[in-house]
């Protein structure tokens, strides 16, 4: 089953008035129970890779892990940057295989976020990515969480919610309620009222961040207020180290791997026992249905070029390949000469493009008119051929 687009598979429980689970990712384990526990249970996920993790994880050697998963899973998946911090970090999530982004201004003020988040739309939309924005500041209490999200939270306004979503064109929005980031000291006094103010107020669906510690009367209200994704981490995080810590009290001189016996089961339990909880179990089926799939497209350009030497050759590549990696939506290139010195093309480009929508911005980049200008037409090339395919191989394996 292919990737869908996280946009679909969102206004789905939209209009279905339930949530998708947003998973954050620190480990095969988590990543592994995560897709599992969705699978047992017949609903969507998101997996979730968080900004502030990076200092746990190496974020490029992660992504191909988790985009494998997603690929092989059973039930309709998506992949989002999770608190990203800056226009850069999303470009970079989108050309590793998010094929969604959240970004984190809320440390600036009002219309510094608007600015932020304005550019972060608009390069995130001309690849088909969806974005989610926040308002408001959900804050930690103690433990990670804390140390991630300090000082004080602030509630989100409803006035300004309604311009910050107008003004930047974000798809979703993560508010500020009473939810905490990390583990909770104390029930969670949720503003239910606020909340029913701010899904009158804008006009796209809500999100919530900081679902740990939440019971399941919280969930169902959230859920028939207009929350259509709720992100989960601490929970699991805890679960897995209590694991742990029972495992070493029975056995003080196992191994790593004994020490982790026992971890996937707990979270594969918790995972479902929330999913089923925001109503996305059993919906899988319907959610493909509706959803477009997240396909690949390659860009291939084949020519011949009239050169002096090789190193002059050597410069086209390198100024080439530096041009085209830069372009959002850009997840890889290739550049190849023939092996057979007599090929009628002996120079070839293959653009490896996350989706057809990225295809459309692409062609259109200044660095892509440059390329095209300067380093294929401007020396004399001949026998030019430019072709765009649709990976096929994803949606007939899936």
């Amino acid at each position: 089953m292919p990737l869908v687009n996280m946009r679909d598979m969102l206004y789905h429980a939209y209009e279905n008035s339930y949530a998708v689970g947003a998973f954050d990712l620190v480990s095969l384990d988590f990543l592994e129970a995560v897709i599992s526990a969705a699978e047992n249970c017949r609903a969507s996920i998101i997996l979730s890779i968080a900004e502030p993790h990076f200092a746990h994880y190496d974020f490029e050697l992660m992504l191909p892990a988790v985009e494998a998963a997603a690929k092989r899973a059973s039930v309709p998946v998506s992949i989002q940057l999770d608190h990203g911090r800056s226009l850069q970090s999303t470009i970079n999530a989108i050309n590793l295989g998010c094929n969604g982004v959240m970004l984190d201004a809320t440390d600036s003020p009002l219309a510094e976020n608007i600015k932020a988040t304005q550019s972060v739309v608009e390069m995130a939309h001309g690849c088909g990515v969806p974005v989610v924005g926040e308002l408001g500041y959900v804050a930690g209490m103690e433990g990670e969480g804390a140390e991630q999200h300090p000082g004080e939270a602030s509630f989100t306004n409803p006035a300004e919610a309604k311009a910050y979503v107008e003004r930047t064109g974000v798809d979703f929005l993560a508010v500020s309620i009473g939810t905490v980031q990390g583990r909770m000291k104390e029930r969670a006094k949720l503003d239910f009222q606020r909340l029913k103010q701010l899904n009158q107020t804008v006009s796209v669906p809500l999100v919530i961040h900081g679902g740990s510690g939440l019971n399941e009367s919280q969930f169902r209200k959230l859920t028939a207020l207009g929350v259509v994704k709720i992100n989960y981490y601490t929970a699991l995080s805890d679960l897995s180290a209590e694991v742990m810590r029972n495992q070493n009290k029975l056995n003080p001189s196992g191994s790593f791997t004994e020490m982790k016996q026992g971890v996937k089961q707990a979270i594969i339990a918790e995972v479902e026992r929330c999913l089923r909880i925001w109503g996305g179990a059993g919906r899988a089926a319907e959610v493909l249905a509706q959803c477009e799939p997240w396909l690949p497209i390659e860009h291939l350009i084949i020519h011949n070029m009239k050169f002096n030497n090789k190193q002059q050759l050597n410069t086209a590549v390198t100024e080439g390949q530096r041009l085209l990696s830069n372009i959002p939506g850009v997840r890889g290139v290739f550049t190849g000469e023939a092996i057979k010195q007599d090929e009628k093309y002996r120079l070839c480009w293959l653009v490896h493009l996350s989706n057809k929508k990225a295809l459309e911005s692409f062609l259109e980049h200044a660095d892509y008119i440059n390329f095209s200008n300067n380093i294929i037409l401007r020396p004399k090339t001949e026998d030019l051929l430019s072709i765009n395919y649709l990976d096929c191989s994803s949606s007939v394996s899936g």
